[in-house]
């Protein structure tokens, strides 16, 4: 029988696959589609999944930089400006990078952990029983498994034959589209990549800009075609055939008053040239039914603005994957599967929130002209741009651990260095197996943590949460090293030192509380 059977081989099934595998876990991603797909969807990643890539070794394999993830000191919410550049460390990180790369990538880093990924066979039934699932493919066959993920999108069939419902809004007032085309040279200021357009003014790259009848957004991608998307809010959103560049074109022209020339990409195609009519906000009742669960867009769907999918996506499968490894294992305590979606589900209403909220800000009308004027005084407050920055990279998540805490207790933990003997290593180095870590100061707390050994690592040195910075919480850290951290797979703090003498009694419990009982042949 299999452990685990995911059904999609998107970028959220095979990071949960490679999560599944470095805990010891051989799952069996199936996919539909026979090759990985050639549709350009998602051109980035924004917010905390991008130092979890690097805190699993792929973050310098997704692009050019060999250093850390460094935050932008800028971004967008709702096409209004978002300055950063005041914010004591900024939680807002950007990758610039295709989808298809970032599938690429994972299905490389998943064959190389032993995922087999088996192409060309779409579910069309299963059966749950006590201590199984059956799967039953298109091509005839039938899978075992103890457990099956459904990371198979927005139109999940795992969810319809899972019987979960998906409540939310759908709307088909608006109309996007987006090209990938080329322009006259002399419209794109060679200094800041910006879209020159006569009658108009200048589109800053890479950001949403806001007219009176539209959004348009310009991204002039270095080794790639440059790309055009933009939104309306027709009369109609009836239309013949598929979008053309004409169209594209006259769209442009109505955003912003102004004529913009434009031709095919160079190069061999196909090139994108997408019209996408309405949109949906849902979220699944629950992300779990007996030994099925669902992943990603399985388990929400909403606006891309702001480009939260991935990041939302991704962090379910670094939350899923070792819990369930757990559970496969058998040493998972009682309900660690369920705080999957305790802990998840309310982070995807939260993703919600936010991009109804940006939805509605870009939206035209002289009201939201004022509503726009007035929150883009608020913003310009560093505390208040702080916040959206933290809401934007999920960074404002608080998982409730129990126990005493500390201002990181419940908190992703902060890119600390710990000094050991053998010198400075970063978290995100020591995280890479995905194992739980015990950041010991003192080396006084190993022999605590021995039972747990096959679980967790310990790791003795000073931890360094960095000189007169603002931690994760919002806190100012001394950086004094005095600060014993034990941290979950996904990063997440279960338990922070104290000086009350009790450190002992409550690291046992945390262990005891996301670890389970100690192995019977340890101490």
């Amino acid at each position: 029988m299999i452990d685990v059977v995911i059904v999609g081989a998107g970028p959220n099934g095979l990071m949960l696959a490679a999560e599944l595998a470095l805990a010891g876990v051989r799952p069996v991603v199936c996919e539909r589609l026979s090759a990985p797909t050639t549709e350009q969807r998602a051109n980035g990643l924004v917010g905390q999944v991008v130092r979890m890539l690097d805190r699993r070794g792929l973050y310098q394999r997704l692009g050019d930089d060999p250093g850390p993830p460094q935050p932008e000191p800028g971004f967008v919410f709702g096409a209004l400006p978002l300055d950063l550049r005041a914010v004591a460390d900024n939680p807002l990180h950007l990758l610039q990078v295709p989808q298809r790369q970032l599938a690429r990538v994972l299905a490389e880093r998943a064959a190389e952990l032993g995922v087999q990924v088996r192409r060309g066979c779409e579910v069309t039934g299963l059966t749950q029983g006590a201590d199984a699932v059956r799967v039953e493919l298109s091509d005839g066959t039938t899978l075992s498994c103890r457990y099956l993920v459904g990371a198979d999108g927005g139109h999940s069939v795992v969810r319809r034959l899972a019987g979960i419902g998906f409540p939310g809004v759908s709307t088909d007032r608006t109309v996007s589209r987006t090209a990938q085309v080329s322009l006259p040279e002399d419209l794109v200021d060679p200094e800041t990549g910006g879209l020159v357009v006569p009658g108009y003014g200048t589109i800053a790259p890479f950001r949403h800009t806001r007219t009176e009848h539209g959004l348009i957004a310009w991204a002039p991608f270095a080794g790639r075609p440059s790309t055009l998307t933009t939104i309306e809010w027709p009369d109609s959103t009836r239309f013949d055939g598929p979008l053309t560049l004409a169209e594209m074109r006259a769209s442009v022209a109505r955003v912003l008053g102004a004529d913009i020339p434009l031709g095919p990409p160079a190069g061999a195609g196909p090139h994108l040239l997408r019209r996408l009519v309405g949109g949906n906000t849902r979220l699944a009742e629950r992300y779990r039914t007996g030994r099925v669960l669902l992943l990603g867009d399985a388990a929400h769907v909403h606006s891309a603005i702001g480009g939260p999918g991935l990041n939302l996506g991704l962090q379910d499968a670094v939350n899923l994957g070792w819990k369930l490894a757990a559970q496969v294992h058998g040493w998972a305590p009682e309900g660690m599967l369920d705080s999957y979606e305790t802990e998840r589900q309310p982070v995807a209403r939260r993703v919600t929130m936010s991009t109804q909220a940006q939805s509605a800000l870009i939206s035209p009308g002289s009201e939201i002209t004022a509503l726009r004027v007035l929150l883009g005084e608020l913003l310009a407050r560093p505390e208040n741009a702080a916040h959206v920055a933290a809401l934007l990279a999920g960074a404002d998540t608080h998982y409730e651990m129990g126990g005493p805490g500390g201002p990181l207790v419940g908190r992703w933990a902060p890119d600390l260095v710990l000094h050991t003997d053998a010198g400075p290593v970063r978290l995100a180095e020591l995280a890479r197996p995905a194992r739980a870590l015990l950041l010991d100061p003192t080396g006084t707390l190993g022999p605590v943590a021995e039972p747990w050994r096959d679980r967790a690592d310990v790791v003795t040195g000073k931890v360094d949460l960095g000189t007169g910075r603002a931690d994760a919480a919002g806190g100012q850290r001394d950086g004094g090293g005095t600060t014993a951290l034990l941290l979950r797979p996904d990063c997440y703090v279960a338990w922070q030192s104290t000086v009350d003498g009790s450190d002992e009694d409550w690291l046992r419990a945390a262990l005891t509380r996301w670890f389970g009982r100690p192995r019977p042949d340890r101490p």
